[in-house]
């Protein structure tokens, strides 16, 4: 019993260190990779650092997610979420590599509230999960409609010259709306209205921050 304890405090201490620290390790979208030109449309100065402090937002968003998933992960009630939840961390691991590839492009930095982001979200992903399956799946699915939510918004604010970056932003928001399409087909239930306000308060105060921090 001890035993298996510490394999899942490792596991999990391991995955927390590979969202707030572990260098990319996934290539861009094609997408991405073939959409600049960057000598018919460089970025000036505030152009990059705009379009960084942009990208560190969704960085960060995606340590949440990736949070989100492992604490839900761990606390899951049956054994198919559970392996629901795994698959979509995988999945998001990638935009947490693309977002980190584009801040380091553009010489940016990524947030350094990162593990408190981790910690937080963990935290809700682990207490949405012990509610029950359904719970938790729909916290999925409202997650992710809030998400593509902002991801339009990213996209409108970038400069219209970073096309790498918006080129990724298109590709992430696709995932995430089928993430919320999958999540609902599993099962989830909607939220109380409640929930969502404070779902989108709690967004809102990481995606303003993060921009400056």
């Amino acid at each position: 019993m001890l035993e298996a304890m510490l394999d899942t405090l490792i596991l999990n201490f391991d995955r927390a260190l590979r969202a707030l620290a572990a260098a990319p390790a996934h290539a861009l979208p094609p997408a991405a990779a073939h959409s600049a030109i960057p000598e018919q449309s460089p970025l000036d100065a505030d152009e990059r650092s705009r379009a960084a402090a942009l990208m560190r937002v969704n960085h960060s968003g995606e340590v949440c997610a990736q949070a989100l998933y492992h604490g839900q992960a761990l606390m899951a009630k049956s054994a198919p979420v559970r392996a629901h939840m795994q698959k979509a961390a995988e999945e998001e691991g990638a935009h947490l590599a693309w977002t980190a590839t584009r801040i380091q492009a553009l010489g940016g930095r990524r947030s350094l509230l990162n593990p408190l982001w981790y910690a937080g979200s963990f935290a809700l992903g682990a207490i949405a999960a012990r509610l029950g399956d359904p719970l938790s799946l729909g916290f999925v699915a409202e997650t992710e409609r809030q998400v593509e939510a902002h991801l339009d918004d990213q996209i409108a604010r970038l400069p219209a010259a970073d096309h790498e970056s918006r080129a990724v932003l298109e590709v992430m928001r696709e995932d995430e709306i089928r993430h919320g399409r999958d999540a609902r087909a599993a099962g989830g239930v909607s939220l109380p209205w409640p929930a969502r306000l404070a779902m989108r308060a709690a967004g809102k105060v990481m995606t303003t921050t993060a921009y400056y921090l």
